[in-house]
């Protein structure tokens, strides 16, 4: 008797080992598809419109492209916010390094341009709507390692899945 329930109390651990091998083994790719490969992201406010839908749009983001340096002009890239390290920003990349990039500085307020050459390792980020985007106009060019993902499509809501148009 003692034996027996011996035996199914053995049988029943290594069963939960074997599931919670399975489930830790689901949690470590999870993590690293989401971290490292691509990773679904809410997106929402002004700075976007009419790219992205100011109540919020469900974009899938990918992570090799910025890792290997491979974003360009006209991608709309995930960004460390360099005003606070906790927020994540959208923006669409205008400028590379050593471009010339000219913008109105207060476009609500004046037509007053300024022109500035981006430095090595950084990028020009701007939101689609200059009127309502806190973006390089404000901080100045970003530096190259707080790009976080490029954005491959949207994919909510589904009345406008697919890629972002330039």
């Amino acid at each position: 008797m003692v034996a027996g329930n011996l035996w199914r109390w053995r049988n029943a651990v290594k069963e939960a080992l074997e599931r919670t091998a399975v489930v830790a083994k689901f949690l470590c790719l999870l993590h690293v598809t989401n971290n490292y490969i691509c990773s679904p992201t809410l997106v929402y406010g002004p700075s976007m419109l009419p790219t992205l839908n100011l109540t919020g749009d469900v974009l899938l983001t990918e992570h090799i492209t910025s890792r290997l340096g491979r974003v360009g002009l006209g991608d709309v890239v995930l960004v460390r916010s360099p005003e606070n390290p906790r927020k994540t920003v959208t923006k669409r990349i205008l400028g590379m390094e050593g471009d010339t990039v000219t913008f109105l500085v207060d476009p609500k307020n004046s037509d007053r341009c300024h022109t500035l050459v981006v430095p090595k390792g950084h990028v020009w980020i701007q939101g689609d709507n200059m009127y309502a985007s806190n973006d390089s106009r404000h901080f100045g060019p970003v530096p190259y390692g707080l790009i976080q993902g490029k954005v491959l499509c949207r994919v909510w809501p589904l009345n406008g899945f697919g890629s972002l148009a330039n």
